[in-house]
């Protein structure tokens, strides 16, 4: 992205099929403004995606309650990927009191949606390193550390 708007003079729009080397940077750029990547982005990663002048997309107003029905208990389900994996987690844990975690297995919540634990598990290790606290704190020892480790 720096490449591709370091010649450019003011407002730059790169669309989806600009490419740069081969990589559709307008399509990427396109992924990283929406409100939920955006979010799940470290502040290092924000910082430098602003520095050209990049910003997230404003977020749409949704009714809730109409876009997600609500858990068993009455009690609003997970919003994002990462809260229905710790809360898939935290399932998981207390029923079989352990939190390792075959790859393929797949954790069923209260209110019926299907998280792929195993898989959810291994890509926030090896991608969300900001959120590892979280994790160590549902008892995963080795999110405790600052290295992505097997569990």
């Amino acid at each position: 992205m720096r490449e591709l708007l370091r010649e450019e003079d003011g407002q730059a729009v790169v669309l989806p099929g600009v490419t740069v080397h081969g990589t559709d940077v307008g399509r990427w750029l396109e992924r990283q403004r929406q409100p939920a990547l955006w979010a799940g982005l470290a502040a290092e990663q924000r910082a430098l995606m602003e520095e050209p002048g990049v910003a997230a997309l404003p977020t749409v107003d949704a009714e809730p309650a109409e876009q997600t029905p609500a858990a068993p208990d009455g009690s609003a389900p997970p919003a994002g990927a990462f809260e229905r994996g710790t809360t898939a987690l935290a399932q998981y844990r207390a029923r079989t009191g352990t939190v390792t975690i075959p790859r393929q297995h797949v954790e069923r919540l209260e209110d019926g949606t299907e998280v792929r634990l195993g898989v959810w598990l291994t890509n926030t290790k090896a991608r969300r390193t900001e959120r590892l606290a979280a994790l160590a704190a549902l008892g995963l020892g080795c999110a405790a550390t600052s290295r992505v480790l097997p569990c």
